[in-house]
């Protein structure tokens, strides 16, 4: 063993530490894939659709755009409770913890060991020092490069935690306003039954003197059971609806929740600018997490390179022994061993690693532009909503107000005896269905805006928040 101070041995070390922490790595240059879209949504302008001070959806705090103030206090229990968004919280400390590993891999363990031996005949025995253990220089990149693959996990974990809120927001809002929808309809259902109740209870004693046929009789029966049948089925839904906004929240709905809004006094704001598509890449984080899962697999590719390459290990220790423990300390030395390892002959494995990671990169670049392809669509379907919704609700306003006039005039002819029952029936059950009609096209037309909010970025910023936590 050379005997030597050991400082040396210690500034060694140190360089060959800042040789291997300094080097680069042999990933290739990422470049971002195209976006395999149009350059504008369908049926939107060309320039810009909304006035420059307009703000992006991913720039408006949830607490804006949603004014119920039961609904925000349901969205705040969900960010709260909801265990897939504590799942994704916890992803990222695991990814963070794995990047914390990986990078330690570019530094030396320094243990420190001592022994002491005693044997009959022999004597005693004190060893004491440190030692590192197989340390891999890392002169071409492969730790480097699995450190930076580990860092890119790292950034999709964060920004998957911000898609998850998104996404439950979004649907913590549109599963509140379907069980608002239900309660609208259930409503009119209820009316709609006693209405038929009675005039089923009528016609029934009037068939039973001879006042009227068996076929009005039956007519008027059916229309009834169906509306029993329809409420039945509205009851079934809330309760599952219910259900479902439990699940979300994460938690039972407290007793104390604010009064809700109405449908019609959602207020929600319809005027989010859509922007173009290029812009999703920045204010979508499901876009931002497939791209760096992109930039990970680019990575891997640097790594598995570099496993074609001499890998270069150090084993080195200092320390001393003594056969008396008092002067264990009074002398010492040190070991400093290398060893170089170059690859001769693997059977392929090292190419077939390369591959796997080159094929891995073009799934994740195939992913990464489905991706792109489906959030276009995404954003298109819910502009092509808000374009058509407006004039939907306007026309079957129009039709159920033409439908309460036809009721109210069938009802009136037949009373003076100029038209049958069946005339003020056939009336009463097309009422039944416009009424039903315009409450789940209002419902469909909040969705539609909170879903524009959704694809659009918005969801994930906390108002007073810099990051963006909720």
């Amino acid at each position: 063993m050379s005997r030597h101070r050991t400082p040396r041995a210690a500034a060694v070390l140190a360089v060959a530490a800042a040789l291997g922490a300094g080097c680069d790595t042999l990933a290739p240059p990422y470049e971002r894939p195209a976006a395999p879209v149009a350059p504008h949504y369908p049926a939107e302008p060309a320039g810009p659709t909304a006035p420059p001070a307009a703000k992006p959806a991913a720039g408006i705090a949830w607490q804006d755009f949603f004014a119920d103030p039961r609904l925000q206090r349901l969205i705040t229990l969900a960010l709260q409770n909801n265990r897939d968004l504590r799942v994704a919280a916890l992803n990222i400390e695991q990814a963070r913890a794995q990047v914390q590993v990986q990078r330690s891999y570019l530094f030396p363990t320094l243990q420190l060991g001592a022994t002491g031996v005693s044997q009959t005949g022999t004597g005693d025995a004190y060893t004491a020092g440190f030692s590192i253990a197989s340390w891999e220089i890392d002169l071409f990149g492969r730790i480097r490069s699995l450190t930076d693959a580990s860092q890119q996990q790292f950034f999709a974990a964060e920004a998957n935690r911000q898609a998850v809120q998104i996404s439950l927001v979004a649907a913590v809002a549109n599963t509140y306003v379907a069980l608002l929808a239900d309660e609208a309809q259930l409503d009119v259902t209820k009316r709609t039954v006693a209405t038929r109740e009675q005039t089923y209870r009528l016609l029934k004693l009037k068939l039973d003197n001879g006042a009227v046929s068996a076929y009005d009789f039956a007519q008027a029966a059916g229309l009834y059971e169906a509306a029993r049948a329809t409420q039945a089925l509205l009851v079934r839904q809330r309760a599952q609806d219910l259900n479902a906004l439990v699940l979300l929240v994460g938690t039972p709905l407290p007793d104390d929740l604010p009064p809700a809004r109405a449908l019609e006094a959602q207020g929600l704001l319809a005027d989010l600018p859509a922007g173009l598509p290029s812009e999703l890449l920045e204010r979508r984080p499901d876009l931002r997490a497939a791209e760096f899962q992109l930039m990970a697999a680019n990575a891997n590719i640097g790594a598995a390179r570099a496993a074609f390459f001499p890998t270069i290990t150090l084993t080195a220790a200092a320390g001393a022994a003594s056969s008396d423990l008092s002067e264990l300390f009074s002398s010492g030395g040190w070991t400093f061993a290398p060893r170089i390892t170059v690859p001769i002959f693997d059977a392929g494995r090292n190419q077939a690693n390369l591959e796997i990671s080159e094929a891995g990169r073009e799934i994740a670049v195939a992913l990464y532009q489905k991706a792109i392809q489906s959030a276009f669509r995404e954003v298109a379907d819910a502009l092509a909503g808000r374009a058509t919704f407006g004039e939907q609700l306007r026309a079957q306003r129009a039709q159920l107000d033409y439908e309460q006039t036809r009721y109210r005039l069938a009802d009136l002819r037949y009373r003076n005896g100029a038209s049958s029952f069946l005339d003020v029936l056939d009336a009463q059950r097309a009422l039944f269905q416009a009424q039903q009609a315009l409450l789940v096209a209002q419902a469909s037309q909040v969705q539609n805006l909170v879903t524009l909010y959704k694809v659009l970025g918005g969801g994930w910023k906390f108002e007073g928040s810099a990051n963006g936590g909720g």
